[in-house]
């Protein structure tokens, strides 16, 4: 719920607005936060009513993709009092964990840590307040501040305030992708909204679900599904022969590293598309090898069973939805084959992935205009993450995420945001 911090009344502008209050912004806060005094005047505003970081994906049994050093805060400082390990201290469970031996802890787990850390700054964050526009401040000198239209929901519903910032630094978030053409409805949604849209559906009911996709949501949705509902027919469609594995081998996994950013940012284009295209399968479209093997055990031992509840669809699109008597009614289309078919479905689940909202969704096209692109029309973004802009504009732009074309594979991911939230507070604090 809104509720507005001690600082909202106060006419001075703030140094530093944040849009968006997910782990990237939480690691920005907590970096910005142990700097030694001044410090600066600074409020995040989340849209959601509370902290949550895909709260509809906590499946049961599902682990994290990311080591758990790869916290808010390790990488940039081990001995701050918000790391993974103070967490598992403060529940009392650091010796547990220890003997669990496990780098990977669960979703669940992780995400009680998220919120752990969220709280010790909830005065910095006002939740159920949506920023709708970032507009220019005019001045002689140019553009050294921005007017923040927020859109808080309160008991009286709706309302409109405005605030003033010399800085503002974007995580949104990323937002949920439908193929072209989907839409959703009581019977078809993202995998976002999983656990709240089944919640009404008992377990025991024999309905048949499909899921769409072929990375590690698909999979975890996919497996999930068939655990939870017993007498359930899922139906995995993905256009893959079969589900590709995750290289987080080593040597792979260095493509994440804090240097690595260094290095991308420095190369040409040509190498920075390379790099991308060649590891790509450290993040896009793939499935942790176990996952794998657990769906692929299911499915065979169902066929010597004849006992056949999950259906795999491979290389395969759905071309058609259409919903007739309380049912989905899917055209699928072999693409090897180009053969159609009729299929019948209660529920649809796209596990498609997420794009990064554009900054033009927030900020003015007066301001937009004033920032530079490359050849391909993208933002040049600085290597302290701040939009590069024109002469005269003073504010600082700051962006987390949607930075995949500057600094590589890292950008929406977990695995370096202590070290850019410390660069981006360093970035704003040398800036005045």
């Amino acid at each position: 719920m809104y509720s507005p911090s001690a600082s909202e009344g106060d006419e001075a502008p703030l140094d530093v607005l944040g849009v968006g209050f997910g782990p990237s912004n939480l690691s920005l806060a907590i970096a910005l936060g142990e700097q030694e005094r001044p410090r600066p005047r600074v409020h995040f505003y989340e849209r959601h009513p509370r902290f949550s970081w895909h709260g509809d994906m906590l499946l049961k049994d599902a682990t994290m993709q990311v080591h758990f050093l790869k916290d808010l805060v390790t990488l940039r400082n081990p001995g701050s009092p918000y790391t993974f390990l103070s967490y598992l201290h403060s529940r009392e469970r650091l010796v547990d964990f220890i003997n669990h031996k496990v780098l990977f802890p669960s979703r669940v787990e992780f995400h009680d840590y998220l919120e752990w850390a969220a709280n010790a700054y909830s005065d910095r964050v006002s939740y159920g307040c949506e920023v709708s526009r970032v507009e220019p401040v005019w001045a002689d000198s140019g553009l050294r501040h921005v007017n923040v239209h927020l859109t808080p929901s309160g008991p009286d519903g709706p309302r409109h305030v405005v605030r003033q910032a010399r800085n503002v630094v974007l995580a949104p978030g990323l937002r949920p992708h439908l193929p072209e053409g989907a839409e959703e409805s009581e019977r078809v949604w993202h995998s976002s909204r999983l656990l709240t849209r089944l919640e009404g559906i008992p377990r025991d009911e024999p309905v048949t679900f499909t899921v769409v996709g072929a990375g590690q949501s698909a999979a975890e949705v996919t497996a999930y599904l068939h655990g939870r509902f017993p007498g359930a027919l899922v139906r995995a469609v993905f256009s893959h022969y079969g589900y590709n594995p995750a290289d987080d081998s080593p040597f792979a996994n260095r493509i994440f590293d804090p240097t690595a950013v260094d290095e991308f940012f420095e190369s040409s284009h040509t190498v920075r598309q390379m790099l991308i295209d060649r590891h790509g399968s450290t993040n896009y479209s793939v499935v942790d090898q176990d996952l794998i093997e657990e769906l692929y055990r299911i499915w065979y031992q169902e066929k010597v069973t004849d006992d056949r509840r999950l259906l795999i669809d491979n290389v395969s699109r759905i071309l058609e939805v259409e919903e007739t008597s309380g049912r989905l009614s899917l055209t699928l289309e072999s693409l090897t084959t180009r053969e159609k078919r009729s299929v019948a479905s209660d529920y649809l689940v796209y596990a498609t992935g997420y794009r990064p909202a554009p900054p033009e969704s927030i900020i003015a096209p007066e301001i937009m205009k004033l920032c530079k692109r490359d050849s391909s029309g993208r933002l040049r973004v600085d290597r302290d993450y701040r939009i590069r802009t024109e002469e005269g504009v003073h504010c600082g732009f700051y962006l987390q995420g949607a930075t995949e074309h500057t600094h590589g594979l890292s950008s929406t991911l977990l695995s370096n945001i202590a070290v850019r939230a410390g660069e981006i507070a360093s970035s704003l604090l040398a800036r005045g």
